[in-house]
């Protein structure tokens, strides 16, 4: 029995295909953009923006389908991924290979398991301070954040009511985020 060869950042540069990553030494296909996929990740984008716009140590580089280096064998594509700007002052460029302070992916049919286990795992592992993950199906935000070597649940919702719309999710939590956008009902 021959040893399965684990792939590199390097054959992922290789390939030309776009919708790929690299998980554990894999090349993995990324499942075809939905809409509502694209309308939480930018009702997200939107709804942080005031963090993006800080030029002061509240300030964060946000940034949308940004793939990061977190080791040879494993460079995921993270729906959503920030840097506070008080760690990173200067503007990202390049490959990223800076650990993010915030990782946000949101869950595709039959690709659950990638971002509820894996990255959590992953993430974990590699010290993302926080994690969310979102269900545009089920409609459900959960956030993770790092206490020690294990992520804790900072904070859960399942979104059905308008009058509860308005939240305060760590790190981002100096200002209340409209889950009615998120969810694409405003």
């Amino acid at each position: 029995m021959e040893a399965q060869r684990l792939k590199t950042v390097a054959n992922l540069l290789e390939l030309h295909e776009e919708r790929i990553e690299l998980i554990h030494g894999e090349i993995v296909k990324r499942p075809m953009a939905r809409s509502e996929h694209a309308l939480v990740q930018s009702g997200l984008s939107d709804e942080i923006l005031p963090f993006k716009r800080r030029s002061d140590e509240g300030g964060w580089w946000v940034m949308t389908e940004i793939s990061v280096r977190y080791n040879e064998h494993h460079a995921p594509t993270h729906d959503l991924a920030g840097w506070c700007k008080e760690r990173h002052p200067k503007r990202p460029q390049g490959v990223m290979e800076l650990l993010p302070d915030w990782v946000c992916e949101i869950t595709s049919p039959g690709h659950e398991r990638k971002d509820i286990f894996t990255q959590f795992m992953a993430l974990q592992r590699y010290g993302v301070p926080f994690y969310w993950i979102i269900s545009p199906e089920d409609r459900t935000l959960i956030a993770y954040q790092l206490v020690g070597e294990h992520y804790h649940v900072v904070f859960s919702a399942e979104y059905r009511d308008v009058q509860a719309a308005k939240v305060r999710i760590p790190p981002f939590a100096e200002a209340e985020i409209d889950l009615s956008i998120i969810f694409g009902d405003a």
